[in-house]
């Protein structure tokens, strides 16, 4: 471990006092109907940062009929296109404001670099700009081909009541990948944040109140899966549910939403390869790979936790991995210079070195890391930067999400093979490919079964740009005007405007 890049504890203070989390119901700010509240200890301090209201059903019912009224009763779906984007602009400067704010809690509860989290905040901004210019823009069709007596019309409505579940990596990013979208088409919405990290959406909400959204289009409830986003699934008077998460959470989402047959859009898991071939910029590539691999200390639905080498380059390119790793810093996350920071919880960080483990018992060679990382100063938990080579396609490290900042290596001989070893995964989020051949890159991204593919890049993102995946990595996207479309029903309208029409029935008889 000495010879790794370690963050001691930093000079920045924790706040005296623990943030106070309460739901959002109907326009003001509310404790459980039964009085209950959880806490949430900062991961890489080990200190009280948030205590926070726990819902139950009762909350959730309250909720959602708030959200249904205010959907029903127009006080939202009913505003114009220029009403509504004048609002989300200014929830865009509002976040701006606070990003100082915003981003300090989000590291305290998640454990992400501080600098991490301001970005984070600055792109959450731009995607509110993006989502407001797509309200001044939404439209529906017109058919003025269907012969001289009709006239057909396409209209875009909202879908109604959306309830909104979000995950603990990338909490105010994730809410507003889906809620300014929401709001642009005109829904009202039900948001659960993780319990990990219920803070920041707390904080959204109130600049919602302060950029004067109506009372009951936008309610909060936090607390734990069961009962509150098992509530929101299940209920009838919701209309659609997005959540980004685990995998397994999103298909019992899926059989919890079948009995009233409402729409559900996820984006769940990866196991996202980066293919590397022996023409490509090789230093480029190491970067972006040890980028991909460590970011968000690799909890990230988006992680690069495989690569896919050709057997050439294989030992060389590990080897420079390696050197690269070393020198990235790891440590304390109010640290402006730390990249990597705490792992969320102990239990995820067992399961994270357990992968590991197992790896090294079926033969692969654990090359750095494989252990727990001590921080001097800080009683939180921080896993080593991990590089596992000589892994098998068969072995759960190459197959499965670790969630962690591990690296597993694969090799391959042709681009057959490579593209093989791509789509031999349950999952479909992501691919990267890096070759100066352009007719290798195009052939890549045609046949890499993967929501996004990149190539001579990694994880670069924009608002235009839709994301999502295929397989066991979700349905439905996120972002782009594909983001709008998620929240949007389609209506036809089907006009008589001439009087030439022969009768079904002749009066005559």
């Amino acid at each position: 471990m000495s010879d790794l890049n370690v963050v001691s504890i930093s000079e920045a203070k924790i706040p005296n006092e623990s943030f106070l989390a309460r739901h959002l119901i109907d326009g003001s700010w509310r404790e459980s109907a039964d009085g209950a509240t959880f806490e949430r200890l900062s991961p890489s301090h080990a200190s009280l940062v948030t205590r926070a209201s726990k819902g139950g059903v009762q909350d959730v019912d309250a909720a959602i009929s708030a959200a249904r009224l205010a959907f029903d009763k127009g006080r939202w779906s009913w505003t114009s296109g220029k009403d509504r984007a004048t609002l989300l602009l200014k929830v865009a400067d509002l976040i701006d404001r606070d990003r100082e704010r915003i981003a300090l809690m989000e590291t305290l509860e998640s454990g992400k670099p501080i600098s991490q989290a301001r970005a984070e905040i600055e792109g959450a901004a731009d995607i509110w700009r993006f989502a407001a210019s797509l309200a001044r823009t939404l439209h529906g069709e017109s058919y003025n081909s269907l012969g001289n007596d009709f006239l057909g019309l396409v209209l875009k409505e909202p879908i109604g009541v959306v309830s909104i579940i979000t995950p603990w990596n990338f909490p105010f990013l994730i809410v507003s990948q889906k809620l300014p979208f929401a709001l642009a088409a005109g829904c009202t919405a039900v948001i659960k944040p993780s319990e990990m990290t219920p803070a920041t959406t707390v904080i959204l909400g109130e600049l919602l109140i302060e950029a004067g959204l109506p009372a009951g289009v936008v309610n909060i409830v936090l607390g734990y899966g069961d009962p509150v986003g098992t509530a929101m699934t299940a209920d009838k008077r919701v209309d659609m549910v997005t959540f980004t998460g685990s995998t397994g959470v999103g298909k019992a989402i899926v059989k919890a939403a079948a009995g009233t047959l409402k729409k559900v859009s996820l984006e769940l898991g990866g196991k996202n390869p980066q293919v590397i071939f022996p023409d490509a910029d090789l230093e480029s590539a190491v970067d972006a790979v040890v980028f991909g691999v460590y970011f968000n200390a690799g909890e990230c639905c988006n992680s690069g936790s495989r690569i896919i080498v050709h057997e050439d380059i294989a030992e060389a390119f590990v080897a420079r991995i390696v050197e690269v790793s070393r020198k990235v810093p790891f440590g304390d996350p109010l640290d402006p210079s730390t990249k990597v920071g705490a792992i969320i919880t102990p239990g995820h960080q067992q399961k994270i070195d357990t992968y590991v483990q197992e790896a090294a018992k079926a033969g692969a060679d654990v090359r750095l890391g494989g252990a727990a990382l001590e921080v001097p100063g800080l009683a939180g938990q921080f896993y080593q930067p991990t590089v596992v080579a000589n892994v098998k396609g068969h072995m759960p490290i190459a197959r499965e999400e670790v969630f962690g900042p591990v690296l597993s290596v694969l090799t391959f001989k042709t681009l057959d093979e490579a593209i093989a070893l791509v789509n031999d995964a349950d999952y479909g989020l992501s691919a990267g490919v890096w070759s100066e051949n352009v007719h290798t890159c195009m052939e890549f991204a045609r046949r890499a079964q993967a929501g996004t593919v990149w190539t001579n890049t990694w994880m670069d993102g924009f608002a235009e740009l839709p994301f999502g995946g295929v397989k066991e990595s979700g349905q439905g996207r996120e972002l782009g005007k594909y983001g709008l479309e998620e929240f949007l029903e389609a209506k036809t309208v089907t006009m008589r405007i001439g009087r030439t029409r022969a009768p079904w029935v002749d009066p005559g008889t």
